[in-house]
């Protein structure tokens, strides 16, 4: 149960290299009036404004710190929503997750070593194979969410993929997401570049992102995607009253996918939780 980081080296400025919505606009600042296509941001941003992804953090010392400020959020917004987390980066044993600060935080490494943080407290090691296993087999993952939520659990019972009936589902269309057909093992379930979440059959839930904000908005989106799947199935079991299940068509969920699990797209939407656990905590969480 853990939301796991690893710190680069150095920080380095935002992935440029997003996926964007064919959406045609009119460009007013260019005489030829040429279309151009929006990012998923500008696309949900419908007029004014435009919602913002992560910071391109210029200091290294700025990055770690935004990172472990966003960590601690995810699991004060982890424990109102009733998950049991621990972490790589990890949460310290004794420590209820809703009050948690950056400085309470572990850093643990492949090894399972305690290198930094706090070392007042022993790190949990329940979840950390499983991590080391993330983080090893994908250098483009920095954070990884595990937790046993109540119908990530459930469902993952039944062995099955997600079906494409809801716009959270669709977040996980074809191979962006997995079941991982073993109880236990030290595989890593999502070696895959493109694979964002997997069902860890009689186990829970994993996703991961290149923010910590990113891989907790979808395992947020995950657990309400085996919530509804979980309603779904029993509503429509034998067929009672003529209740079938809607499946969403394969292009209207590729342009859900194509929008919603873009990664600057899933930071921003996450951002909400993160001003709630700043407001109900007074920012407490960050010292």
């Amino acid at each position: 149960m853990s939301v796991v980081q690893t710190i680069p080296a150095a920080a380095t400025p935002a992935d440029s290299t997003q996926r964007e919505i064919r959406v045609n606009r009119q460009d007013s600042n260019t005489s030829s009036n040429q279309n151009r296509e929006l990012t998923p941001l500008e696309t949900i941003s419908h007029g004014g404004p435009t919602l913002q992804g992560p910071p391109a953090n210029v200091s290294f010392a700025a990055e770690r710190l935004h990172r472990l400020n966003h960590m601690a959020a995810v699991f004060r917004h982890w424990s109102r929503e009733g998950y049991f987390p621990q972490s790589f980066w990890t949460n310290p044993l004794g420590v209820h997750f809703g009050l948690l600060t950056a400085s309470d935080i572990v850093l643990v490494n492949l090894d399972g070593r305690v290198i930094g943080g706090n070392r007042s407290r022993p790190a949990n090691t329940a979840g950390f194979l499983i991590h080391a296993a993330v983080h090893e087999a994908r250098g483009d993952v920095d954070a990884a969410c595990h937790c046993h939520s109540p119908a990530g659990k459930a469902w993952s019972a039944t062995g099955r993929r997600l079906d494409m009936m809801t716009q959270d589902a669709c977040k996980f269309l074809g191979d962006a997401h997995a079941v991982y057909d073993a109880y236990g093992g030290i595989d890593c379930p999502l070696a895959r570049p493109a694979r964002q979440g997997c069902i860890l059959k009689n186990h829970g839930l994993l996703t991961v992102g290149r923010t910590v904000d990113e891989a907790a908005w979808l395992f947020d989106a995950t657990e309400h995607a085996c919530r509804d799947q979980l309603a779904v199935e029993a509503a429509t079991a034998g067929g009672v009253n003529g209740v079938t299940k809607a499946l969403i068509g394969e292009e209207q969920a590729r342009v859900n996918f194509e929008l919603e699990a873009d990664a600057d797209y899933c930071y921003a939407e996450f951002q909400v939780y993160y001003d709630y656990e700043y407001q109900m905590s007074g920012g407490q969480f960050t010292k």
